[in-house]
């Protein structure tokens, strides 16, 4: 009787520092072949082991530029040292309208600039149990040095400050854990009233004819004496 919308639903994974949230995508990903996760541009050489296509897309400063010109960004900033990122709006746009639900990652201020477009995104914050565990997470890394450390905790306290912008928070202690609850969430997204493309209901009077009639039903009345 009820028809859902074939649209995918665009969704937002944000999270503080050390809370594991490319991780919980990627346990996501593999677990649920609908999803799609967003590949954004960047003007910034690429690094290492990075690979054009699954990182990033990698551009020069002017062809980010010139993408922007021409509006090919839901969102974008410029971060440290001037390097640009970008979440590339056609590509998305086209994996919602054939049913996949698509994952951007990206931090606050990316989610608040597509959330003033698409006011439906679904907003999730994925957080560390405690500063303490994000504390011990970022020693465990052994990659930055102590004023780097500070920096990120100062950034981690901003951004949950943000949380209150955000329909669903959770916290990744056990990451299959985690990931189970962000299913329920999208399943549940998937039940909500206002994505019913349209309810077939037949004429009152021929349904309670036909119910009325029916075999099955004759049978098991009885008479009432």
């Amino acid at each position: 009787m009820i028809k859902s919308k074939k649209r995918g639903n665009l969704i937002i994974i944000s999270g503080t520092t050390c809370a594991g949230k490319g991780t919980v995508i990627k346990h996501l990903l593999e677990r649920n072949k609908n999803l799609y996760l967003s590949i954004s541009y960047t003007s910034r050489p690429k690094r290492g082991s990075e690979v054009e296509g699954e990182d990033y897309y990698f551009i020069t400063p002017e062809e980010f530029q010139e993408k922007i010109n021409h509006d090919e960004f839901l969102e974008y900033a410029q971060v440290q040292y001037g390097c640009f990122y970008g979440t590339p709006k056609k590509e998305i746009e086209e994996k919602l309208e054939v049913g996949f639900d698509v994952i951007l990652e990206i931090d606050v201020e990316g989610a608040k600039q597509v959330k003033e477009k698409f006011p439906e995104t679904i907003l999730i914050f994925i957080m560390a149990p405690s500063m303490e565990e994000v504390k011990r997470r970022i020693k465990e890394r052994k990659t930055e040095s102590a004023e780097q450390i500070i920096k990120r905790f100062k950034r981690a306290y901003q951004e949950i400050n943000e949380v209150n912008k955000y329909n669903y928070v959770v916290v990744n202690d056990v990451v299959d854990e985690a990931v189970r609850k962000i299913e329920a969430i999208l399943i549940s997204e998937k039940c909500r009233v206002d994505r019913i493309e349209e309810i077939r209901v037949e004429n009152e009077e021929e349904i309670i004819h036909e119910f009325l009639i029916d075999k099955d039903f004759d049978n098991d009345t009885k008479p009432i004496v």
